[in-house]
């Protein structure tokens, strides 16, 4: 009678507990990583740097009406593979590079997957479903838990004051610890997050290859961060701050987006991380010769503000000639006309005085580009027709702006847009736009997108918005997911003591050498000229040096950095050498190590801060040298408190 009752017992307590989680690791091929999943009553993972457990115990789930994953999941089948990949990267930081990563899929009873992926610079996992018909989304799980209270560089989204999920995507970055959420003031987190391991090294918390689902925001939390995702638009035209009650209807047979863990030993490594481009989906057009990158003219910044002419300057045909004849001067590939030129909110009727074909023929008889600016709203949800008429016309691409959200709904609208323009040979630069997750990839005629705090920012911030500073953060953090519209090239040059905000004559901060070195250290394949061509025609050299420096390269390497204080940043192109260094507040001296250069003789030239640019931002000096070779050792460089230096070395 005892031992039926302690079988009895026995088969209670089996009844009563959790089915047992059996754990399932990938590591990168260096062996540096592993990432972990836990599957059982619940899915969980964690991963490991250096045998180091930094993140542990984060729940994954993707709930769905009447289902949801990870949750009882059962493991019908892993596949493990290793793979070598030669990824080709047209008008990325470098032309094309190799990875390796190892993989696990994890296929789960009920017709979905967990796929894994451990790169040796960083990790990263998705779902996979394999389902008949339409389903709704309710939600994903995605958690970010932190081992230890690491230090951090968070952007805190700036929210509409009627909807928690419009932005603009354009803050700058604050110093946390995980779990602190002082900082945060209830507001959402945007991504890249930058975390710092200390000795074992950096990582970024980011996504990528994201289509027809939500972008994804971070709530923090006690032990870092929770996903925090915008539901689905009422109204996908209006952006009212009113939501339904999911996140979108998707199709149930796709994949979902890469949740991304990237890691460098340093910061160094971190800038040109290379996980958000290697996992978006592969360029999907055959023919991308049309494409062309390239420098710009702005008319916005400078408040079309044109001297020394016998027109009134304004928006109308004799500005924009004036500005193809400038570019043509300076071999600028294009000209940008931005807000203001059409009226009545319709794309189709430009304001008087104002002959986009004119200007079309002008700028094709000088060899140069015409961009048009447009808001989203104007676009609207069928942009073929506005495409066609003015690709017939001779405009080669637009600036979409005021996208301010990640709903599903953008989300797809964007990547439409993207793949609608391709159809008319048009590039496209994407503003009020979520950090880039790998759409460049796929839509390689997406040169540039916004999504940071850029030079605009100082036509109206006070002086303590420290662009010094994010500058020598940008790098590290928001361009390493993807490049980056910063829009510098600024004339009037202020040092912090001067500064001010004048939105019609705006400055930098910073010197002027500082700027330069902008074109250098920045992505920009699509890169801005933002003052006017009327001041840059009467500062030569400097527009010289400008249109001098290439948008794209073959290669690039950080040479020396210290996140949010300096770094300097060498680029390859055609067998040239271009180095770029900039410097918060702090004036400095930065050696630079030519041990970069292949063998042989180099000739070189600079364009530096002058002896007074700490008190006049525009004071720089020329340097041209005939001989050095990489064995010379390093150069040191004095860099002014906000100033820069630009080095370029051919044979």
């Amino acid at each position: 009678m005892i031992k039926t009752n302690h079988i009895l017992i026995l088969a209670i307590l089996m009844v009563a507990m959790p089915l047992q989680a059996k754990v399932y690791k990938v590591t990168s091929p260096s062996g540096k990583l592993g990432l972990s999943v836990s599957v059982g009553e619940k899915c969980t993972w964690s991963l490991e740097v250096g045998g180091e457990k930094v993140l542990d115990d984060n729940d994954l789930a993707l709930e769905f009406e009447g289902l949801t994953l990870g949750q009882g999941a059962k493991v019908l089948k892993q596949t493990r593979q290793s793979r070598s990949e030669h990824i080709v990267a047209p008008f990325y930081r470098q032309a094309e590079f190799d990875t390796k990563y190892n993989a696990l899929t994890l296929k789960m009873k009920g017709g979905w997957s967990l796929e894994l992926r451990a790169y040796d610079d960083g990790v990263a996992y998705r779902f996979a479903t394999s389902m008949q018909g339409e389903r709704k989304v309710l939600g994903e799980k995605a958690e970010f838990n932190f081992c230890k209270p690491y230090g951090m560089l968070v952007p805190y989204a700036r929210i509409s004051k009627n909807d928690r999920y419009r932005t603009s995507f354009e803050s700058l970055y604050d110093e946390v610890n995980a779990g602190d959420a002082s900082k945060a003031d209830g507001r959402l987190a945007l991504m890249p997050v930058y975390v710092d391991l200390g000795d074992a090294g950096r990582l970024l918390l980011t996504e990528s290859d994201l289509w027809a689902y939500p972008g994804m925001f971070l709530r923090t939390t006690d032990r870092g961060f929770e996903a925090e995702f915008p539901p689905y638009p009422n109204n996908t035209q209006v952006q009212d701050g009113k939501y339904l009650d999911y996140l979108n209807v998707v199709e149930g047979t796709r994949t979902y987006p890469w949740r991304i863990v990237a890691y460098a030993e340093d910061e160094k490594g971190l800038a040109v991380n290379n996980m958000v481009y290697q996992l978006a989906t592969p360029c999907k057009l055959d023919d991308i010769s049309w494409i062309k990158p390239g420098k710009s003219t702005w008319d916005w910044w400078n408040a079309i503000r044109r001297h020394g002419v016998d027109f009134k300057a304004g928006i109308n045909t004799e500005t924009y000639l004036y500005d193809i004849d400038f570019a043509a001067k300076y071999g600028i590939e294009y000209i940008l006309i931005d807000d203001g030129w059409y009226r009545n909110k319709n794309i189709f009727n430009p304001i008087d005085g104002l002959d986009i074909r004119k200007i079309c023929d002008h700028a094709g008889e000088k060899g140069v580009k015409v961009i048009l600016w447009v808001s989203k709203g104007v676009l609207g949800l069928r942009p073929a027709k506005a495409f066609e008429h003015y690709s017939k016309m001779g405009v080669a691409g637009f600036k979409i702006d005021f996208f301010d959200s990640q709903e599903a709904a953008m989300v797809s609208r964007i990547n439409m847009y993207a793949e609608e323009a391709a159809k008319y040979h048009l590039v496209l630069d994407f503003h009020g736009h979520y950090k880039p997750v790998g759409l460049n990839r796929t839509w390689p005629n997406v040169l540039n997108f916004e999504g940071v705090a850029g030079l605009e920012n100082l036509k109206w911030a006070g002086s303590d918005f420290d662009m010094p500073r994010n500058d020598v953060i940008l790098p590290f953090i928001r361009q390493a997911a993807g490049a980056m519209d910063y829009t510098p090239g600024a004339l009037r040059n202020a040092s912090k003591k001067e500064y001010r905000t004048v939105n019609e004559r705006p400055m930098s901060q910073g010197t002027r050498a500082h700027q330069l070195a902008c074109y250098v250290v920045f992505d920009e394949p699509f890169a801005m000229l933002c003052d006017s061509p009327s001041d840059y025609l009467k500062e030569d050299e400097t527009t010289r040096w400008i249109a001098s420096i290439p948008t794209v390269f073959d290669r690039t390497e950080i040479l020396s950095a210290k996140i949010g204080e300096y770094v300097v940043t060498m680029r390859e192109k055609d067998g040239k050498y271009y180095v770029g260094g900039l410097t918060n507040w702090e004036a400095r001296n930065l050696a630079v190590d030519t041990s970069f250069l292949p063998e042989g003789n180099w000739k070189w030239k600079i364009f530096m801060d002058g002896k007074n640019a700490d008190t006049v931002g525009s004071d720089y000096v020329l340097g041209f040298f005939n001989s050095i070779t990489k064995d010379k050792g390093p150069v040191t460089i004095p860099l002014a408190p906000g100033g820069g230096f630009v080095m370029v070395f051919e044979k």
